[in-house]
C-alpha cells in the first residue's frame, strides 16, 4: 500500500489492516497559529506494529481530499491514539482514545528539513503555508519526529494527564475578548491572525515542564505574567457582565501543610507562623514563602510545622536517591534523576509546584461541571487564580465558591469591568 492516502478506496483498505496502536502527528495549516484559529492539512498515522508510517490528506495542494467524517471513525477505530499533543488534537478530534505522550517524553529539538526552514522564512505568515510545503517532505519530518518519541509510547496516569489537557482546552477555546485600541497600545505581536480573531485572543498553555507547573505564553504575549501596573490589563474586558477573580490564599503554605498532614486550624498559616514567631503578619508572609523555597531558617526550627516540613524534604531526597524518582500525589507525575542541579530544596519546591497543579486541575474541572450550558465561561488561569468571564444571570458564584471549601482553601475575590480595575469584594 502506497504511503499517500487520498481516496475513499485507499482510506478504506487502510482501515481493514485494523491496527490497534499509532501514532499520529497532526501537520496544521501553520505550526504557528493558535489550534481554536488553525485547520489540518495532513494527518501522518504510524502503527507501533509497522514499519511504514502513512500520509492521509485533508487538505494539501498536492492531493486530494479526505472527507472528516471517515477519518474520524478510521481513528476512533483505533484502540490507542499516541500525540504530543492531546490538547491541541482535541480541537479537531475530540476523541477518547487519545495518549500524550509529551507528559512522559523529554523536551527536545524538534527535527525538521531544510525545505520547510526555507519555507517559513519566506511565507511563514501565510496561514496555509504547510499545505504547500510537499508532501514528501512533511512524511520525511514526521518520521524523524516519531525516531525521536516512539520510546515514550507509554500509558501511564492516561486518566489524570487526559483531566488536565482537557481542562486547558476548556480554557483555551475560549479566548478572552480585548479592546482592540488599549491592546496596540500595550502589545506587540508577532502576526496578529496568529491568535486573534472577532477582538478575541486565544491563550495557549504549555504543560510539557518539569514540574507539570504550566507556562501561557503565546504570540509574544506571556498571560501568565502580564504586568500589574503599567495598565496593559485594561486590554481585556469581559464578553458578558463583569470579570470576577478567584484569588487562593496563602496557596503554598497550605498545600505543603497537606503534604505533611499539617493543621492551623482556624488561623491562616500566616497568622500561625507570627503567633508562633511573636512577628508581625506582614513580615510572617514574606518569611514564610522565603523559607518554602529556600529553606527552614534555624532561628524558625522549633515551631512544629518547619519542623515537619524538614523532615519532609529529608525523607523525599532520601526517595528520591534511592529510586532515581519520586512520584508526586495527585497526578502521579514522576520527577525523575535527570533533573539539573536537583537538591533536596529544589525537589520539594517541585513537587509543591506539581501538587499546586495537579490541585488546580481538580478544582477547575469540579468548576467546568458547574459552568456547563451557562454564558460564564473561565477566560485565564494563573497559578492561585481563575478569571471568569461572568453573566449575572447565571447566578451561580456561591455554587463555585462551594468547590473552593470542598478543597478546604480560602479565597479571595475581586470583581470589575476590565482586568486593571478589579475590587475586591470578599
Amino acid at each position: 500500500m502506497f504511503y499517500i492516502i487520498e481516496t475513499s478506496e485507499q482510506l478504506t483498505e487502510f482501515f481493514e489492516l485494523e491496527y490497534d496502536r499509532v501514532f499520529i502527528e497532526p501537520i496544521y495549516f501553520n505550526d504557528n497559529i493558535h489550534p481554536a484559529l488553525n485547520h489540518i492539512s495532513l494527518l501522518y498515522i504510524k502503527p507501533l506494529s509497522n514499519d511504514k508510517g502513512y500520509i492521509l490528506c485533508l487538505n494539501h495542494t498536492e492531493a486530494l481530499k479526505l472527507n472528516k467524517t471517515p477519518i474520524t471513525n478510521l481513528l476512533t477505530s483505533f484502540k490507542e491514539i499516541y500525540v504530543r499533543d492531546r490538547k491541541s488534537f482535541i480541537y479537531f478530534f475530540p476523541l477518547k482514545n487519545l495518549i500524550d505522550i509529551s507528559f512522559y517524553s523529554p523536551e527536545f529539538a524538534e527535527p525538521t528539513t531544510s525545505t520547510h526552514e526555507i519555507f517559513y522564512q519566506k511565507h511563514g505568515d501565510k496561514e496555509n503555508v504547510n499545505t504547500i510545503i510537499p508532501l514528501v517532505k512533511h512524511y520525511e519530518k514526521c518520521e524523524l519526529i516519531f525516531e525521536k518519541i516512539k520510546n515514550y509510547c507509554l500509558t501511564d496516569n492516561v486518566k489524570f494527564n487526559n483531566k488536565a489537557t482537557s481542562v486547558f482546552f476548556a480554557i483555551e477555546r475560549n479566548g478572552i475578548k480585548i479592546n482592540k485600541k488599549q491592546f496596540n497600545k500595550y502589545f506587540d505581536l508577532n502576526y496578529e491572525h496568529f491568535n486573534i480573531k472577532n477582538d478575541t485572543i486565544y491563550t495557549q498553555y504549555n504543560l510539557y515542564t518539569t514540574t507539570g507547573r504550566p507556562s501561557n505564553s503565546f504570540n509574544n504575549i506571556n498571560f501568565a505574567a502580564l504586568a500589574k501596573d503599567n495598565g496593559c490589563r485594561k486590554s481585556f474586558i469581559p464578553n458578558n457582565d463583569e470579570f470576577i477573580e478567584i484569588d487562593i490564599s496563602a496557596y503554598h503554605p497550605t498545600l505543603a501543610a497537606k503534604l505533611i498532614e499539617y493543621d492551623f486550624g482556624d488561623e491562616t498559616p500566616y497568622e500561625y507562623f507570627a503567633r508562633e514567631a511573636n512577628i508581625e503578619v506582614s513580615e510572617a508572609k514574606l518569611l514564610m514563602f522565603k523559607q518554602l523555597y529556600g529553606g527552614v531558617y534555624n532561628e524558625y526550627k522549633y515551631i512544629d510545622f518547619f519542623q515537619l516540613i524538614e523532615e519532609y524534604i529529608n525523607k523525599l531526597w532520601k526517595e528520591y536517591t534511592t529510586n532515581n524518582f519520586i512520584i508526586c500525589p495527585i497526578s502521579g507525575h514522576k520527577l525523575s534523576g535527570d533533573i539539573k542541579d536537583i537538591n533536596p530544596q529544589k525537589l520539594f519546591n517541585y513537587c509543591l509546584q506539581n501538587l499546586e497543579t495537579s490541585t488546580n486541575v481538580c478544582i477547575v474541572w469540579d468548576v467546568i461541571k458547574i459552568l456547563k450550558n451557562k454564558k460564564t465561561k473561565i477566560v485565564l488561569y494563573t497559578y492561585d487564580s481563575i478569571l471568569l468571564d461572568y453573566n449575572e444571570q447565571d447566578n451561580i458564584l456561591e455554587e463555585i465558591k462551594e468547590i473552593f471549601k470542598k478543597y478546604n482553601l480560602k479565597i479571595k475575590i475581586t470583581k470589575g469591568d476590565n482586568y486593571d480595575k478589579m475590587i475586591k469584594v470578599i
